[in-house]
């Protein structure tokens, strides 16, 4: 079974920037969409950014124009590019794609 390790997260005062990885353990992104999701303590975990086997990319509105998710097929790693950050973006954030075990994902905490 592919697994998906999480990193990057950490601790960045709002307006501050981050980029999660998302690394697989086999060649999965030319056949697979992924997505990046968090979860807010007390809150449902929720899709924010999307991308296509052809690299399409959707997002989230309450992070359209400052997430940005790209990936590196030869890296089996995926990306999450976090600019303009806000205290309402902390939480715990995990990449995904259909069929796959959730990992352990990355805590991101936006305070000053």
């Amino acid at each position: 079974q592919v697994q998906l390790v999480e990193s990057g997260g950490g601790l960045v005062q709002p307006g501050g920037s981050l980029r999660l990885s998302c690394a697989a353990s086999g060649s999965i992104f030319r056949i697979l969409p992924m997505a990046w999701y968090r979860q807010a303590p007390g809150k449902q975990r929720e899709s924010v950014a999307t991308i296509g086997i052809d690299g399409t990319t959707n997002y989230a509105d309450s992070v359209k124009g400052r997430f940005t998710i790209s990936k590196d097929n030869a890296k089996n790693t995926v990306y999450l590019q976090m600019n303009s950050l806000k205290p309402e973006d902390t939480a715990v954030y995990y990449c995904h794609g259909p069929g796959l075990d959730w990992g352990q994902g990355t805590q991101v905490t936006v305070s000053s």
